[in-house]
């Protein structure tokens, strides 16, 4: 008896040709046998041909051991850990921006001058050296006055008393702050440096001085359009006397009488009425206080100075000096007939006493 032709296992479309089904494709069709574990099986795209998963894409697909460190969630922290290391360095830096003198930080294509403009308004016109002008208010904004002092070593001692401005040599550069910044010292029309402190010197030879208030970041003070700033005029008269006028001669051409001894002359200066101050050392101390002792030209004066120890009093300017004894007051009298600042010190100590303003 003849057995019928035996058929490949697997399902086969209704119609379609009988074709020999691949042993791999058989042996997934089956059950799996008792005490096996079966494989992992990957879905496939519908239509797509079939074809074998790689071991390597099947233990992807498996799940994690136990123990062992999930790949996506050490990609996750490592990421957050960049985000946070970047979010710590801006921090960072913002700080170090920010913690020195006031300044700034304005957007791309603004000047720094222009960021500033919350103090005061910013006006188009400039200086002579191209410094804009910053307009505040009348009431409250800074002023300015100036002194001039011949100085005994020739030139001008110049004092600045400002008012409602302070002076802030640490912050040039930064924001501009009201009643806050530097001056700037014009001799004669010309610039010639800035001043961070009430007193400056200007060598010999200039006619005239202008300081003009400056912000920290270089623009100029102005009220009502114009710069705050003060001007002084600097006379020669004070150290250099004016030379004698030859007597004109007479309608003749004869020379001038020469006047004879009966002539009557102009009487004599007298001399200002003294002063007298006295002062105490004792060790370092100076009583009373040093300060100023202002003076006109040709007053005379009188020194009494009582010490503990054994020195020398000097007179800086006019070179007096006189030793002190000590326990014993030393007087030492003199006219002061030259204009100046000038000190009043002992030599031994270094200590200054008192500084003397003949004008």
């Amino acid at each position: 008896m003849r057995r019928p032709p035996t058929r490949a296992a697997g399902p086969q479309r209704r119609g379609a040709a009988t074709q020999a089904v691949p042993p791999e494709r058989a042996a997934a069709t089956r059950p799996p046998e008792r005490g096996t574990v079966p494989a992992p099986v990957v879905p496939q795209r519908r239509g797509a041909a079939t074809q074998a998963v790689p071991p390597e894409r099947a233990a992807a697909t498996r799940a994690p051991q136990r123990g062992a460190a999930a790949v996506p969630v050490v990609r996750l922290a490592r990421r957050r850990a960049a985000v946070l290391a970047g979010v710590l360095l801006a921090v960072a830096l913002a700080a170090a921006g920010c913690g020195g003198r006031p300044t700034t930080h304005h957007k791309p294509g603004t000047s720094h001058q222009e960021a500033t403009g919350g103090s005061g308004t910013l006006l188009a016109a400039t200086d002579e050296a191209g410094h804009r002008l910053r307009e505040v208010p009348a009431d409250g904004a800074p002023a300015v006055r100036v002194a001039a002092r011949p100085d005994t070593q020739g030139g001008w001692n110049i004092h600045l008393t400002v008012e409602r401005f302070r002076f802030t040599p640490e912050s040039v550069g930064g924001a501009a702050i009201p009643g806050r910044g530097h001056a700037r010292l014009l001799v004669d029309g010309k610039e010639t440096g800035r001043a961070y402190g009430p007193w400056q010197h200007v060598p010999p030879g200039a006619r005239a001085v202008t300081v003009r208030l400056h912000a920290d970041d270089h623009t100029v003070w102005a009220v009502a359009g114009q710069p705050v700033e003060a001007t002084v005029p600097l006379s020669t008269t004070a150290t250099t006397p004016p030379a004698p006028t030859p007597p004109a001669p007479t309608a003749d051409g004869a020379p001038p009488p020469t006047p004879t001894a009966n002539a009557p002359t102009s009487p004599a200066p007298t001399a200002a009425p003294g002063r007298t101050v006295e002062i105490t050392v004792t060790g370092t101390s100076v009583q009373p206080p040093p300060s100023r002792i202002e003076l006109k030209k040709g007053e005379r004066l009188t020194l009494r100075v009582t010490a503990d120890r054994a020195d020398t009093l000097h007179v800086h300017g006019y070179d007096r000096e006189l030793p002190l004894v000590p326990g014993e007051p030393g007087t030492l009298t003199f006219t002061a007939d030259r204009t100046g600042l000038f000190e009043v010190e002992t030599h031994g100590s270094g200590l200054l006493l008192t500084q003397l303003v003949v004008r």
